[in-house]
C-alpha cells in the first residue's frame, strides 16, 4: 500500500512536471484575411521578434478601444521592439462582413485575420474577447490577457519589451 501512494505521488509530479514544461504554440488552424485567403495561424512569423495576437469583434466596444488605443502608439512599438500585432475577428458569419469596413474605417496597420467558426479561438481557449496572446520570437505563448480597461496596453508594452531584450 506505502509503495502504491508512493509511485502515485511520483507519477503525479512527473505527470505535472511533462505538462508545464510543454512550450504552448499556435494550433494548425486555418483563418481567413480580409481578401478570403485561407492561411494557417501556425505560418505567421516576425522574423524572431515578438507578436501579439488579439482576438476581438465588432460588436465588442472593449476590443475595438484596446486595439485603437493601441493603434495610436503601433508604430512606435514597432520602432522600439519590433512586435507585430495579429488582430482576430471571432464575427461570425452574419457579422464578419462588417470586420473589414471598420477596419479599414480605423486605419489599423495590423495583419486581419476572421475566425468565423471560432475553430481557432476555441483551440487556443478563448471564452470571451478581448482576449490577447504575447507570443516570443519562437512563436511560444509566454502571455496572456483577458478584457481591456484603459492602462491594460501598458501592461502590454511592458511584457513585449521584457522579451523583446
Amino acid at each position: 500500500m506505502k509503495n502504491k501512494i508512493i509511485l502515485s505521488i511520483c507519477m503525479s509530479v512527473l505527470f505535472i512536471s511533462f505538462s508545464f514544461s510543454q512550450d504552448k504554440t499556435l494550433p494548425s488552424v486555418k483563418v481567413k484575411d480580409l481578401k478570403n485567403k485561407m492561411i494557417n495561424i501556425q505560418s505567421v512569423e516576425n522574423d524572431g521578434n515578438p507578436i501579439v495576437i488579439s482576438f476581438w469583434a465588432t460588436w465588442c466596444k472593449p476590443c475595438k478601444k484596446e486595439l485603437n488605443t493601441i493603434a495610436e502608439v503601433y508604430e512606435d512599438w514597432q520602432d522600439d521592439t519590433g512586435v507585430k500585432l495579429i488582430a482576430i475577428s471571432i464575427d461570425d458569419s452574419r457579422s464578419a462582413s462588417k470586420v473589414k469596413p471598420y477596419v479599414n474605417a480605423s486605419g489599423w496597420e495590423y495583419d486581419i485575420y476572421i475566425d468565423s467558426n471560432r475553430e481557432l479561438s476555441r483551440a487556443m481557449g478563448v471564452s470571451t474577447v478581448p482576449h490577447t496572446f504575447l507570443l516570443d520570437g519562437n512563436g511560444i505563448i509566454v502571455w496572456e490577457h483577458k478584457g481591456y480597461i484603459d492602462g491594460d496596453e501598458d501592461e502590454l508594452l511592458e511584457q513585449i519589451e521584457h522579451i523583446s531584450k
